[in-house]
C-alpha cells in the first residue's frame, strides 16, 4: 500500500467569514497542492474540508499520515466521533454536534484508508503545516482579487 503524507489547514477572515482550505500531499518525493474557497464559513469547517479533500484526492487505498494544527479535527475524528454517534450526534452536554455534515463526510473518507493523525502547533515553522496554511490563505486572496 502506498504511504502518503497529508498536511491540511483551514483559514477564515472573520469567523464566520470568507474562508479557504489548503492541502499538501506528499508521496514518493512528489508533492501536490490543493486549495479551495468558501464565501461564508468558519475556520472549523475549513479545517474539516481540508482533511476531507486531502483524503478524497487519493485514488486508491493508502496508508496516510495526516498532520493538522486543528485539535478540533484530530480530537473529533479520533476521540469524540464514537461518542457523538452513540448519542445520536449529540455532544457531551446533549447539544447537536456542529458541522455534522462534514464529520460524516470525513468519517467516510477516513474509512477508505489506514489513517494516522498527527497534531502540530500552528505557525511554528512546521514545513508541511506552513505550506498548507499558505494555500488556505492563497484561496482567500485569489477570490478577493478576482472580485475587485
Amino acid at each position: 500500500m502506498k504511504q502518503v503524507q497529508i498536511f491540511s489547514d483551514g483559514a477564515c477572515k472573520g469567523n464566520p467569514g470568507p474562508g479557504g482550505w489548503g492541502v499538501v500531499l506528499r508521496y514518493n518525493g512528489v508533492e501536490k497542492h490543493l486549495y479551495g474557497y468558501e464565501p461564508d464559513t468558519t475556520n472549523n469547517r475549513m479545517e474539516l474540508i481540508a482533511a476531507i479533500e486531502g483524503l478524497d484526492a487519493l485514488a486508491e487505498k493508502c496508508t496516510v499520515d495526516i498532520t493538522t494544527d486543528s485539535q478540533y479535527v484530530r480530537n473529533g475524528i479520533t476521540t469524540w466521533l464514537v461518542n457523538w454517534k452513540r448519542k445520536n450526534w449529540k455532544t457531551a452536554d446533549n447539544k447537536p454536534v456542529k458541522n455534522i455534515d462534514l464529520w460524516q463526510r470525513l468519517e467516510v473518507s477516513v474509512a477508505r484508508h489506514e489513517v494516522r493523525w498527527h497534531w502540530v502547533r500552528g505557525h511554528t515553522g512546521h514545513d508541511g503545516n506552513e505550506q498548507a496554511d499558505l494555500l488556505a490563505n492563497k484561496a482567500i486572496a485569489e477570490r478577493r482579487s478576482n472580485r475587485s
